[in-house]
């Protein structure tokens, strides 16, 4: 990954140093707590928590924000106007190394390598059949710091590819096979629920990315700020335990759970389409692939410690 996709990187979590973290009345029994993420699979769990009632068992006021723009949920967070909110462990991460004061309380969706949820996908017809097949190619990808971007880059130079002299454009998922067709881009690094429609049209697996960075790791959490985590640690708790709850629900219960993500997302899941799995306790080295990646191409200082982005009000190493 060469020094301008980490500089670029960087200057999605820039704005974030400008903005000091907002001052919230206490969270006591009632009082709404807005929830913003994106609208999709990594952080269902909040969906379900809000529809299912696990945060009102919990004894918590709940408001869930979807957000699709996925680079305005730590601003959000940090400025005051949400309380908590739910992004891929890398923004949490980069955004904490740049000084952005945000702290992990609840796991998100986990990896496993036997159910693939990402991968480098090109057109049928295509001629490219390998990673090395890349190498020159200009590739599409939803955001430069999710985690379909770093996975590729990973499974490029794993399997005998160079991600260094790949070309990446931005594009949203959905539009990757008419990019591919109109000759705009070569392949793609794409997420479920985008991944099996590709797959079930005119797309084709060429590398499930996420092997490249573990058998098993997290891939999305939810967080707040520090100060927030610190004066309210048994709203922390509370939260934390109810998504894990609802994570539970939602691994054994995939089918209604699709029916509530649906409604927040706006799209359909198909029964049979490839879903995550949540994870149901939060684990330093679950996290810590994701970092020891990003360490490796230079968007992390070296060593980094995963324990180091949870809140202790919720994580005891």
């Amino acid at each position: 990954m060469n020094a301008a996709r980490i500089a670029a990187a960087a200057l999605l979590v820039a704005p974030l140093l400008l903005m000091a973290p907002g001052t919230r009345a206490a969270a006591q029994t009632g009082e709404q707590i807005v929830v913003a993420t994106p609208p999709n699979d990594s952080s269902g769990e909040v969906f379900y928590a809000a529809d299912m009632g696990f945060f009102a068992k919990a004894g918590l006021n709940v408001k869930v924000m979807p957000m699709n723009n996925a680079g305005a949920v730590a601003p959000a967070v940090v400025s005051g106007a949400v309380t908590i909110g739910g992004l891929t462990v890398p923004s949490v991460a980069i955004a904490r190394e740049k000084g952005v004061p945000i702290t992990i309380i609840a796991p998100g969706s986990i990896y496993s390598s036997a159910a693939p949820t990402s991968g480098i996908i090109v057109l049928k017809n295509s001629p490219l059949r390998k990673a090395a097949d890349l190498n020159g190619k200009t590739l599409a990808t939803r955001d430069l710091s999710n985690m379909s971007f770093y996975g590729a880059n990973a499974w490029i130079d794993k399997n005998g590819g160079d991600s260094k002299s790949v070309k990446w454009i931005e594009i949203s998922d959905t539009a990757d096979i008419a990019a591919m067709q109109q000759g705009r881009v070569d392949a793609a690094s794409v997420s479920e629920p985008a991944l099996d429609d590709a797959l079930h049209g005119e797309g084709r697996m060429l590398g499930p990315v996420y092997d490249a960075i573990g058998d098993k790791f997290l891939i999305a959490a939810f967080f707040t700020t520090d100060d927030y985590a610190k004066a309210h640690p048994d709203v922390m708790r509370k939260f934390a335990e109810a998504i894990v709850a609802a994570g539970k629900w939602a691994n054994k219960n995939q089918a209604a759970s699709a029916k509530i993500l649906e409604k927040y997302a706006g799209v359909p899941i198909p029964a049979g389409y490839t879903r995550v799995t949540y994870a149901e306790r939060l684990r330093a080295a679950d996290a810590q692939p994701v970092l020891d990646m990003l360490a490796h191409y230079g968007v992390l200082k070296p060593n980094p410690r995963a324990a180091d982005l949870f809140s202790p009000t919720v994580y005891a190493p």
